[in-house]
């Protein structure tokens, strides 16, 4: 029984979130415009050729808890 409640609550959330947000982000009652870059698919494809064409560097696969991993290599410091 208290399925049905829940079930119908969130099918009410989500159509009254679609419904703002397609009055607010698509319809623009507060105005503005949706910029070029979004539109023009010239310009998406030419800055996406651009941001392919970059070189990629990077340093050696970080370990986020070496600790827990017991993977880790320690360095000693010959001085």
């Amino acid at each position: 029984m208290p399925a049905k409640y829940i079930i119908g609550s969130l099918v009410g959330s989500f159509a009254i979130a679609y419904v703002v947000d397609n009055i607010i982000a698509d319809q623009k009652i507060f105005g503005g415009t949706t910029p070029k870059t979004i539109t023009d698919k010239e310009w998406y494809a030419a800055a996406d050729k651009q941001f392919q064409a970059w070189p990629r560097t990077a340093g050696p696969p970080v370990v986020m808890n070496p600790i827990s991993r017991q993977n880790f290599i320690v360095k000693t410091s010959d001085s």
